[in-house]
């Protein structure tokens, strides 16, 4: 496997904490090769940047030509540069390194500093405005910087900053929020892509030692975009990557200390973030990480010792989840011996009168034939249905729910609502999942499946077992499972479910044993990390749709 070579255009740090200092330690983290082109020296401590050096031009060019001829970069990230002739040569190497192919470019507007110096007058914002946003593929802010990059007033939201900073031609933002008190205790980042948009949202780590997080961020999200993920995936990357290094931020002087970024965050899942569904920041609570004493070097009260890394508790033995077109294909499961099962009835392409009788008919008899049998049935879509009908599962995939308002979503976590179960493909929609607290998340397809066209790349084992790890809810694996030897490697990922569509066959009384008798034997999930997942979405595709 190849090294992939990542570069950073910013700026040195004296007191070694921001800047090209805090990118190497997030590309270490990440496990990528950073090369370092200094735009500007700083001489700077932990309360004060005295002095800023502008890197003559000619020299940034000679750094960018001695790289581009030997270690071409996989993605580029941009710290401090400077001044208005320095953005300009970045942003013409950047366009000379594209003529190569895509090349995402992930640019931090370092317009100032904590301790109060400004890295950039009004002539620099409007380099960055001409020059950088046209070719960000990810633009990450914080508030302030969003503010001066759009010129809008003060009180404005972020959502409204990002959606202004898209429009000027950044591809995606996030617009940072850990310096903005909140009223839940989490440290929130508005995120705006072609994909998703939403609050990534994680507990507050309550340390003074903060400084380089906008590095951090930025650095890892350039780190997991060379290595194929998109924007939004990227993002919650970057979220676990930064609150991790805030969690072993310590003081190197008598100011704010640095944060500092190490590997291992990537399948810590205490670090995976929830993602909002609009801009209502609603979230599921999150759960108390696992851990012992404070760590050395933290904030009073910090649990910084690492997780487990055992498997998430199970319930018992991975359970069959056999997916129907119809009430009596429900029956002849039934009969099988399936107790967990969901009613798929697709919706035509113009649903009349009769279509819509004939749904509730079948939706009641399948709700009243798993109510006798003691078996748990899920109906996919139809919520309002579901809700009339009494059934005691929903399933829903992530454009279902974005179709519904903040208060038919609030309905669905409310207590005494159906179970609901939620399909996930991409790191943001499992993180959006998480918000609703649902019954099981979907990951899928863990194969190559035929049952529906989609743009989606199969998880593989090795993502689903990422999936069981970081959810924090039942997985139900999905998606090309056609034999019971593949269910049961499936559930020795760690799946709690196993959902077949096709694989039951026209006799599943012949069918269902095979399964079980598979699924009861599977290994069960050893302790050991699980890494990075792989990306399950190409960086140049469009957004997906749920798998079957």
């Amino acid at each position: 496997m190849s090294t992939v070579v990542v570069w950073t255009i910013a700026g040195t740090d004296s007191g070694g904490g921001a800047g090209i200092a805090a990118d190497q330690r997030a590309a270490d983290a990440c496990g990528v090769h950073l090369c370092t082109v200094v735009a500007a020296v700083t001489a700077q401590n932990s309360v004060a940047v005295p002095h800023v050096e502008p890197m003559p031009v000619a020299v940034i060019e000679a750094q960018i030509a001695a790289l581009e001829s030997d270690m071409p970069p996989r993605a580029v990230k941009t710290g401090l540069l400077g001044g208005v002739a320095q953005i300009e040569a970045v942003a013409r190497a950047v366009d000379r390194l594209r003529l190569r192919g895509p090349l995402p470019l992930v640019v931090d507007p370092v317009l100032g500093a904590t301790s109060g110096a400004s890295f950039g007058d009004d002539a620099v914002v409007a380099a960055y405005r001409q020059w950088l946003l046209p070719r960000a593929t990810l633009l990450t802010p914080n508030r302030r910087e969003a503010l001066r990059l759009t010129g809008l007033p003060p009180g404005t939201d972020a959502p409204a900053l990002a959606r202004a900073l898209r429009a000027a031609g950044a591809q995606a933002v996030c617009v940072t929020g850990g310096d903005d008190a909140t009223d839940d205790g989490l440290a929130r980042d508005w995120l705006d892509t072609p994909h998703a948009a939403g609050w990534l949202a994680l507990p507050r780590i309550p340390t003074p030692h903060t400084h380089a997080t906008g590095c951090t961020f930025a650095a890892a999200a350039a780190a997991a975009m060379a290595k194929g993920f998109v924007a939004a995936d990227a993002a919650v990357l970057a979220k676990m990557a930064a609150t991790h290094a805030l969690r072993h931020g310590h003081a190197a002087g008598q100011g704010a200390g640095p944060v500092k970024a190490q590997a291992g965050f990537a399948d810590d899942p205490t670090l995976m973030p929830q993602m909002s569904w609009s801009e209502a920041p609603r979230f599921a609570a999150f759960g108390v990480p696992d851990g012992g004493p404070t760590g050395d070097g933290g904030a009073a009260g910090v649990d910084l010792s690492p997780p487990s890394l055992r498997p998430r508790p199970r319930s018992g033995s991975t359970r069959l989840y056999a997916i129907a077109d119809g009430a009596d294909r429900i029956a002849a499961l039934l009969q099988a011996g399936v107790r967990m099962l969901q009613l798929r009835i697709k919706t035509p392409p113009a649903p009349d009168a009769a279509w819509h009788a004939s749904l509730q008919a079948e939706v009641r008899r399948a709700v009243a034939d798993c109510r006798a049998a003691g078996a748990q049935l899920f109906v996919n879509d139809h919520h309002a249905l579901v809700m009339e009908a009494g059934a005691t599962g929903l399933h829903l995939g992530q454009e279902d729910l974005l179709a519904l308002d903040d208060a038919d979503r609030d309905m669905l976590r409310a207590a005494g609502a159906p179970a609901l179960g939620i399909s996930s493909h991409s790191l943001w929609e499992l993180a959006r999942a998480r918000s609703l607290a649902p019954r099981y998340i979907a990951c899928g397809p863990v194969w190559p499946t035929t049952t529906k066209a989609m743009p989606w790349r199969p998880q593989g084992l090795d993502n689903l077992a990422w999936w069981c790890r970081m959810a924090g809810a039942p997985v139900v694996a999905i998606g090309g499972i056609l034999a019971p030897e593949q269910a049961a490697v499936a559930a020795g990922c760690g799946a709690d479910a196993v959902c077949v569509v096709r694989a039951l066959g026209d006799d599943p009384a012949t069918a269902v044993p095979l399964f079980r008798q598979a699924l009861d034997g599977a290994q069960r999930p050893v302790a050991s990390g699980w890494g990075w997942p792989h990306p399950s979405l190409q960086a140049e595709g469009p957004a997906g749709q749920d798998s079957e």
